[in-house]
């Protein structure tokens, strides 16, 4: 008797093939490829483009986790898929953490500068009946 392979999740079941496999990969590579293209706008700094990818990615990520979960709840999904699939949620943690540092980077370099706006202050007027500022 001839044994299938067996899956992470349900040892008795045989991997997807066929159809249900294929469409799996599809969906996995639009979704690495929607990462890889997020990665490049973000190196650039080109907002128009982060914007564009980052709202593919998104659309791609949701139909990616809606197909795989699916396959993963019935112990149909092969190793491979599920390490590919693995990859890239670390891609995405790594470039949610690279857009968290630049906010922040942003932020203090916000507060500097609104912080010396601050520091203009009117003052009443002195003893002359002239006003004045101050730093």
């Amino acid at each position: 008797m001839t044994r299938l392979p067996t899956t992470a999740t349900n040892p008795q079941s045989p991997p997807l093939h066929g159809a249900d496999a294929a469409h799996l990969e599809t969906l996995l590579s639009a979704v690495e490829r929607d990462l890889t293209a997020l990665g490049g706008a973000l190196r650039q700094h080109d907002s128009a483009r982060i914007e564009l990818h980052a709202r593919d990615l998104g659309e791609a990520l949701t139909r990616a986790i809606d197909a795989f979960s699916a396959a993963s709840r019935t112990g149909h999904l092969t190793d491979t898929l599920r390490t590919r699939l693995v990859r890239a949620s670390g891609q995405v943690a790594t470039q949610r953490e690279s857009l968290l540092r630049a906010t922040v980077a942003l932020d203090g370099a916000l507060d500097v500068l609104l912080s010396r706006q601050d520091a203009l202050v009117y003052e009443h007027p002195d003893p002359r009946g002239t006003a004045r500022f101050r730093h």
